[in-house]
């Protein structure tokens, strides 16, 4: 399984868009072979930034399942117009992993 963590930058006043775009476009994520689940994240202290983290089997999985998928070109139509700069992705995969106890 490995990480992938994508950064948006969202234009002033386009939080409430983006985030009803994305709510759309999470149905063709999730459409993908290989696709674990996600989780998207804004900052408290600048919130025009976002996190999106997206657990897949692999990496091709999102670069080739996805990325190369006719479901790409929607996700990027509908998230498209609220980013202020093109979004960034790497992939992680875990080394050192700790779970709290209660």
């Amino acid at each position: 399984m490995i990480l992938e963590i994508a950064n948006f930058r969202i234009e002033p006043g386009g939080n409430a868009g983006f985030e009803a775009a994305f709510a759309t476009a999470q149905a063709l994520l999730a459409a993908t072979p290989g696709y674990i689940d996600h989780a998207l994240q804004r900052c408290i202290e600048d919130a025009g930034e976002y996190r999106l983290l997206v657990h897949w089997n692999t990496v091709d999985d999102h670069m080739q399942g996805f990325r190369q998928s006719q479901r790409f070109p929607q996700w990027r139509a509908l998230l498209q117009p609220f980013c202020a700069a093109t979004p960034s992705a790497l992939h992680f995969e875990r080394v050192i992993a700790n779970h709290a106890t209660s």
